[in-house]
């Protein structure tokens, strides 16, 4: 998967696949946890945003760490498609982050009675979607494209100390946001009614990612060989 002509002509063989069972994960739980599942004792229907808040969430945090692995692979190894995937993921982890503060706002508002306090998990997770706009940022002022990978893949790897703050600040401190449900290692604290369209949303979410990530490398790796023998005949065939 190093090359570019087999990583393109690999990932174009199965986002068709990829793209058919990501439909069918999000249909399933979005029919599991808006329709089938019990309205929550505490929180009524109101608790159904969790189906889109938390795979956002859970998805702001893994695409990160994606772009920062990757962003090292390519310090190290001179990869071109590890900065390719790097600078891929950026605008979509930005964008799982800025939908999981949205819908958390959503949330909050009849939980807590306030649309956004500066309670430490929501503090630390707007840190991270200025790290994603960061790295954006960053890669579209620099003009050579292999130094802008090498800059954004250093800024991703500093901002790796956020992620731990996120995902432990419930613990560490004492905040309004709920600890974890269902992540828990002696037993989720939701019911398995609602945990598994939340699971199969997770999944669905992971792969709407994956299809994403893929075509934006795809569009990125053609750019980037747009001089190269096996992108004229690419275009030669079309």
């Amino acid at each position: 998967m190093g090359s570019p002509p087999h990583f393109y002509r690999f990932t174009g063989k199965i986002l068709p696949w990829l793209s058919l069972l990501c439909a069918l994960l999000i249909a399933t739980g979005l029919w599991g946890g808006l329709v089938e599942a019990p309205a929550d004792y505490q929180q009524g229907d109101s608790f159904r945003i969790i189906y889109v808040h938390v795979p956002s969430a859970w998805m702001s945090l893994f695409v990160y760490v994606v772009m920062a692995v990757c962003g090292a692979i390519g310090l190290i190894w001179h990869m071109k498609n590890a900065e390719v995937i790097a600078i891929s993921s950026a605008p979509i982890g930005a964008s799982f982050t800025f939908l999981a503060l949205v819908t958390g706002s959503l949330w909050g508002k009849p939980m807590w009675g306030s649309w956004w306090v500066w309670d430490a998990r929501l503090t630390s997770e707007l840190i991270l979607l200025f790290l994603y706009l960061g790295v954006i940022g960053l890669y579209a002022a620099i003009e050579d494209k292999r130094t802008a990978s090498r800059a954004v893949a250093i800024l991703a790897l500093v901002g790796l100390v956020n992620i731990p703050i996120i995902h432990y600040s419930v613990e560490w401190w004492n905040t309004l946001h709920q600890g974890p449900t269902v992540t828990k290692f002696d037993k989720p604290s939701i019911h398995v009614s609602m945990l598994i369209p939340l699971l199969l949303m997770a999944g669905g979410f992971k792969l709407f990612y994956l299809i994403s990530v893929l075509i934006r490398a795809r569009g990125e790796l053609i750019e980037r060989e747009s001089n190269s023998n096996w992108v004229s005949e690419l275009l030669e065939k079309r």
